[in-house]
C-alpha cells in the first residue's frame, strides 16, 4: 500500500517499501479480514430487473466456505484448477474466494466465449471443476467428452446436463473452512491473455499478485480508499482489469463494489447506474469512455476518481473528462503478465496528454534496447519491467519456452514500444508489430488516432500500416463516424488535412476507410493486427492478380 499523505511523486517513491508477508492468502485478506459480524457491505448486486441485492462480508465468507467444502467433497484439492464461468454477480466472487480458500487455482472465463475458446482454456489448464450458471452449463454440455480432467460442473442456477445444483449442495455443506496456509508465492490464479499475438497463454499468478496491484490501484484512484468510496467497472471480472484492478483490491480495502452484468455496454445505462447509486470510483476502458462521450452526463454524479487503461486516452478524452466529470481521468498501464506498473495521479503530479504516467512506486520500469540496456530519455525502445516484482506473473502455464522469451535478462519485455522523458513520464507508441514504417520514419498509431478522434465527425479510429512499394508502408486510417454523420470523399480529405495540419506530413493517413465498427478484443482493445492483415491480403491479391 502507498504511504499516507504523500506530497508528490518524488516523496511517494522515496517513502514507499513493499511489505509482502511470507504467508498470504487472498481469501483471508479480501473476505475473512472484514467478516467480523458487523454486516459491512462487500457487494451490491444490481440485477437485470433493477433490484439490488446487498451482500455483507459475513455473507460472502459463509458462502465461500460452503462452496469450498462442496468443491473439496468433489475431490478438488490444493493446486487443482477451478474454472469460473460467470458474469459480474456475487457468486463469481464467492467462487474465487472458495478456490483461494482451498489453495486451488482459479481460472476466470469470459461468459461471451464460444465453445472453442472455452475448450482451449479448460483443456490447457486441466481444470478439474467449473462453477457456472445455466447459460454456461449449456455451453459446456457439448465439451465434456473432450475434457477428461473436468470431473465437476456446479451450476448456481440449478442442476442440468451433467451439472450439479451448487446452491442446494452449499445449503448442506459446512459453513466453516479455514483458508489454506499458502505462501505469498503459491499459485492462485491463471488469467489467459486475450490472444492478440497468437494463441492465448495462461499467465500464472501467485497470491502476492493482489498486494502487487494495490499501489497501482490506489494511485490512479487518487489515493484510494477514502471514506464513502464505492467502486464499479463495466469491465468483466473474468479479465485482469475487472478482477485485479477493481474487485479484489476493493474487497481487500473493505470497500463495496457494485456487481452488474452489461451484456453490451450502454452509455446511457452506465451514466444512470453511476448517478443512481452514487458511484465514487470507476475503472472505464478508453473504448467505453469514447461511447460515454456521445451521451449526456446526468446531474448528481458523485464520482471522485475515474481511471482508464488498455488504450491511450489522448488529449481529447482528457479534456472531455474534465468537462463531463469535473476531474481528470487518470490513465494507467500494465498487461496481464505484469499489471498496473505505470500510472497518472492528477492530485499529486501533472497529467501530460499522451503520457501513461510515471512508474508506480515499487516497480522499476524502463525503455530498453535490444541488448537489455535502458535507453536515454526520448529514445524509442521496448517498455520493460525489472524482476523480481510482486505483481509479475510466475510464468506461462505449461509453457516454459514462452516464459523465457518474455524476458531479456532480468527485464520482462512487454512487447510494447514507447519512450520515457527525463521526468519519468512514459509514452506508449504501439505494439512491436503496430509500429508503422513509412519512408524511413517509425510512426506509432496512438498519436495519429488521438488526433483523428479530436475531429468532430469521428467517434473512433484505428491507424495501421498498409504495404506500399515506394514508402514500405503508408498510414491508413479506419474511421467510425459519429451518429448522423455521412461518409464522403470530401469528409475524408477534411480529416486528412485535419491530421496533417496538427501532426506532420509523414504521419497523416494517406488513405481513409469509413467503417461501421472496429475489430475489438473482448476487453475492448482495437485489434490492429486484423486490419493490417486484411490490407496485406488485399495488396497481395492485387500484386498477383488472384482474387
Amino acid at each position: 500500500m502507498l504511504p499516507e499523505a504523500p506530497r508528490d511523486h518524488q516523496d511517494l517513491t522515496a517513502r514507499f517499501a513493499w511489505a509482502i508477508p511470507p504467508r498470504f492468502n487472498i481469501a483471508a485478506a479480501c473476505c475473512d479480514a472484514w467478516a467480523d459480524g458487523s454486516g459491512r457491505i462487500a457487494l451490491m448486486h444490481l440485477g437485470a430487473d433493477g433490484r439490488l441485492d446487498v451482500w455483507s462480508f459475513d455473507r460472502l465468507r459463509e458462502a465461500s466456505c460452503r462452496l469450498a467444502n462442496v468443491l473439496a467433497s468433489r475431490g478438488v484439492a490444493r493446486g487443482d484448477r477451478v474454472g469460473i464461468l460467470l458474469p459480474q454477480r456475487p457468486e463469481t466472487a464467492v467462487a474465487h474466494l472458495a478456490a483461494y480458500r482451498l489453495g486451488a487455482i482459479a481460472v476466470p472465463l469470459f461468459v461471451l466465449f464460444g465453445p472453442e475458446a472455452l475448450e482451449y482454456r479448460l483443456a490447457d489448464s486441466g481444470a478439474a471443476a467449473v462453477v457456472t450458471d445455466a447459460e454456461g452449463v449449456a455451453k459446456l454440455a457439448g465439451l465434456r467428452a473432450r475434457l477428461p480432467a473436468l470431473a465437476t460442473v456446479l451450476s448456481v442456477e440449478g442442476a442440468g446436463e451433467a451439472a450439479e445444483d451448487a446452491v442446494r449442495l452449499m445449503e448442506r455443506a459446512a459453513a466453516e473452512r479455514t483458508p489454506a496456509d499458502t505462501s505469498a508465492d503459491d499459485p492462485a490464479l491463471i488469467i489467459y491473455t486475450s490472444g492478440t499475438t497468437g494463441p492465448p497463454k495462461g499467465a500464472l499468478h501467485a497470491h502476492r499478485v493482489l498486494l502487487g496491484h494495490l499501489p497501482g490501484v490506489e494511485l490512479p484512484h487518487e489515493l484510494f480508499p477514502r471514506p464513502g468510496d464505492l467502486f464499479w467497472t463495466p469491465a468483466d471480472w473474468a479479465w485482469i482489469g475487472g478482477l485485479l484492478d477493481v474487485l479484489l483490491p476493493s474487497l481487500f480495502h473493505g470497500v463495496p463494489v457494485i456487481a452488474h452484468r452489461m451484456a453490451k455496454f450502454d452509455p446511457e445505462a452506465a451514466f444512470a447506474l453511476m448517478a443512481r447509486h452514487a458511484v465514487r470510483n470507476v475503472f472505464m476502458p478508453a473504448t467505453a469512455l469514447r461511447m460515454l462521450r456521445a451521451a449526456t452526463p446526468p446531474p448528481g454524479l458523485a464520482l471522485r476518481s475515474v481511471a482508464s487503461g488498455g488504450e491511450t486516452l489522448g488529449e481529447e478524452l482528457l479534456e472531455w473528462g474534465r468537462a463531463a466529470f469535473g476531474l481528470t481521468i487518470n490513465e494507467f498501464y500494465g498487461q496481464t503478465e505484469c499489471n498496473l506498473v505505470v500510472s497518472n495521479c492528477a492530485g499529486l503530479y501533472p497529467v501530460r496528454p499522451g503520457s501513461m504516467g510515471r512508474p508506480v512506486p515499487g516497480h522499476e520500469v524502463a525503455v530498453i534496447g535490444p541488448d537489455g540496456t535502458p535507453l536515454p530519455p526520448g529514445a524509442l525502445g521496448d517498455i520493460a519491467i525489472r524482476r523480481p516484482d510482486p505483481v509479475m506473473f510466475l510464468g506461462y502455464w505449461n509453457d516454459p519456452e514462452a516464459t523465457a522469451r518474455k524476458f531479456r535478462g532480468d527485464w520482462l519485455v512487454t512487447g510494447d514500444q514507447g519512450t520515457m522523458d527525463a521526468d519519468g513520464y512514459l509514452r506508449f507508441v504501439g505494439r512491436d508489430d503496430d509500429v508503422i514504417t513509412s519512408a524511413g520514419y517509425r510512426i506509432g498509431p496512438g498519436e495519429i488516432e488521438d488526433c483523428l478522434n479530436r475531429h468532430p465527425a469521428v467517434l473512433m479510429s484505428a491507424a495501421v500500416g498498409k504495404p506500399d512499394a515506394l514508402r514500405t508502408e503508408i498510414v491508413k486510417a479506419f474511421v467510425v463516424l459519429r451518429a448522423g454523420v455521412a461518409p464522403s470523399e470530401a469528409l475524408a480529405r477534411e480529416i486528412q488535412d485535419f491530421v496533417r495540419a496538427r501532426l506532420a506530413a509523414h504521419e497523416y493517413p494517406r488513405e481513409i476507410a469509413f467503417v461501421d465498427a472496429l475489430p475489438l478484443t473482448t476487453t475492448g482493445k482495437i485489434i490492429r493486427r486484423a486490419l493490417r492483415e486484411a490490407e496485406r491480403a488485399v495488396t497481395e491479391q492485387s500484386r498477383t492478380g488472384r482474387v
